[in-house]
């Protein structure tokens, strides 16, 4: 998308900076539901018997031949964040039918999945998409992943390529460099952010409904960092032999140039959580058609909270790229 087609992104007063920007996510709220937009459950099973669950929202006024779009939540997170209700209102505001997924053992997906998401759950992608109903696909899918459910969503359109069938995709905050993020997140400057996502990590990777050997809820009950969780967790349980081995393989950057669905990333350059340099160093040496940058020099992580919309810029710029695709 040409950066002319939306005015730059402008702080809201009185979160200035990468850090409040981020903060701003929780406190500024969101409302509880899409009401008055009608909305029903969605169940997926899925071929090892875990099933995922999701909202699907549909329009007062439904614009025709528009997509399905698949919002993808981020960690910790599900289809209840605030995020995902406001980008949910205001697609469906421009006529779009939203399915607001919780990723396995996401949400009230944990009660009904063993299993438990990671960055390389993009097989779960690849089967949810092949399970939606003709009559809701008829006029195409898209997709929007925040943070994590980001870097999934990248990692299954690069795996699938021109077969993807997916019409378009925007990503924010994507982590695409895992072994840098996971660095910045324990940085001693990020160690309240770092307290935040990971111990919601255990806690959800904990609850009732998770499958896990007295060895697995061992080794994650005394991990004291994120690597350790992943290195003692998440990569022997899917089949990696550490974290370091698990975030090499399954980084979205590696993927990005498989892409052949139109993609747009946007992130911001003071994102506290995701460096933002892997985006600036991907773009230098590498050009692609299909997958475009929207980098602002502010905005946060799954933030830009500005000026003059009641709606983050990042979900009017994501909207807009869908809205002008043929």
């Amino acid at each position: 998308m040409n950066k002319r087609d939306l005015p730059p992104f402008k702080e809201l007063f009185p979160w200035w900076g990468g850090d409040l920007q981020t903060i701003a996510t929780a406190l500024l709220g969101a409302p509880k539901d899409v009401a008055p937009y009608v909305s029903e459950r969605m169940q997926f099973p899925l071929a090892d018997g875990d099933i995922l669950l999701a909202t699907l929202d549909r329009p007062l006024d439904p614009k025709p031949y528009r997509p399905v779009v698949i919002l993808i939540h981020g960690t910790p997170g599900s289809e209840t964040g605030p995020y995902m209700i406001r980008m949910a209102c205001y697609l469906l505001m421009q006529g779009y039918c939203v399915l607001r997924l919780n990723l396995r053992g996401a949400g009230e997906s944990r009660a009904v999945c063993g299993g438990q998401y990671y960055a390389g759950s993009s097989g779960d992608i690849r089967e949810l998409v092949a399970l939606l109903p003709p009559a809701l696909t008829q006029h195409g899918i898209a997709a929007v992943g925040y943070s994590l459910g980001g870097a999934i969503l990248l990692k299954y359109l690069g795996e699938e390529g021109s077969r993807a069938p997916i019409c378009a995709a925007a990503t924010v905050s994507a982590p695409i460099d895992l072994l840098g993020t996971c660095r910045t997140l324990m940085s001693f400057r990020n160690g309240l952010y770092h307290w935040y996502v990971f111990s919601r990590m255990k806690r959800e990777a904990t609850e009732e409904g998770a499958r896990l050997t007295s060895l697995e809820r061992a080794n994650i009950e005394t991990s004291r960092t994120l690597w350790q969780y992943d290195d003692l967790f998440t990569a022997p349980r899917n089949g990696f032999t550490g974290a370091a081995d698990y975030y090499a393989e399954c980084s979205a950057v590696n993927f990005l140039s498989g892409i052949r669905t139109p993609t747009l990333l946007i992130t911001s350059l003071d994102d506290p959580w995701v460096p933002g340099g892997v985006y600036n160093g991907y773009w230098r040496s590498t050009k692609s058609l299909s997958v475009q940058p929207l980098l602002s020099p502010r905005g946060g992580h799954v933030g830009f909270h500005g000026v003059g919309a009641s709606h983050p810029w990042s979900d009017l710029a994501a909207a807009e790229f869908l809205a002008k695709l043929p």
